[in-house]
């Protein structure tokens, strides 16, 4: 169900979630200047408290590891009381407890994106652990595409509202988020929410 009007998520959370590339951290930062808000990057936050990047989080610890300190991050940032737009990892909605804790302390907004859009803003697939090993933008599209296919249930599991990214500036989608959250205008996602 579409969270209510904005008074009624002054206490709560705005999650946002969707693929690598989708611009949540740059939606994030504008929705928390628009809205007065707070905001938190869950990649961020593990980085700080590893010392490493999330890549070299991924090389030296695994992938598992990474999903571990990520899950612990959601949780404790679910824990608190008082408003924040938190820029979620695109993997994070692979683990049931993470949709959950999310859906439960906030409204989950997925910035959903076509795969060709997220290879685009992606540039070169190094820098993304998920997306190592990948031949060309060729490699990188099939990847991306096969990450869209097995996350986009999951995502649509997790959001209460969604909106299409791709076209236009971070400013304008975090505006029609702000919109959405408080006309409770909000587009539940095909095949419920």
């Amino acid at each position: 169900m579409p969270a209510g009007p904005a008074q009624d998520l002054a206490a709560t959370r705005v999650w946002l979630v969707g693929m690598m590339g989708a611009g949540k951290s740059t939606v994030g930062r504008a929705l928390a200047g628009l809205a007065g808000w707070p905001v938190v990057d869950t990649d961020r936050l593990v980085e700080q408290r590893c010392g490493r990047t999330v890549s070299e989080v991924f090389a030296e610890m695994g992938e598992p590891a990474f999903r571990r300190l990520e899950a612990g991050t959601v949780a404790e940032l679910a824990a608190g009381d008082s408003p924040l737009v938190v820029s979620v990892g695109g993997g994070a909605v692979m683990a049931e407890a993470n949709r959950t804790v999310m859906r439960a302390s906030g409204t989950v907004v997925w910035l959903r994106a076509a795969p060709e859009v997220l290879v685009r803003r992606l540039g070169r697939a190094e820098s993304r652990p998920l997306l190592a090993g990948a031949q060309g933008r060729e490699g990188a599209q099939a990847r991306v595409a096969s990450l869209v296919a097995e996350r986009e249930p999951l995502y649509r599991q997790a959001a209460h509202l969604v909106v299409d990214v791709g076209y236009g500036s971070a400013v304008d989608v975090a505006r029609t988020v702000l919109a959405m959250l408080g006309g409770g205008q909000g587009q539940p996602p095909p095949g419920g929410g």
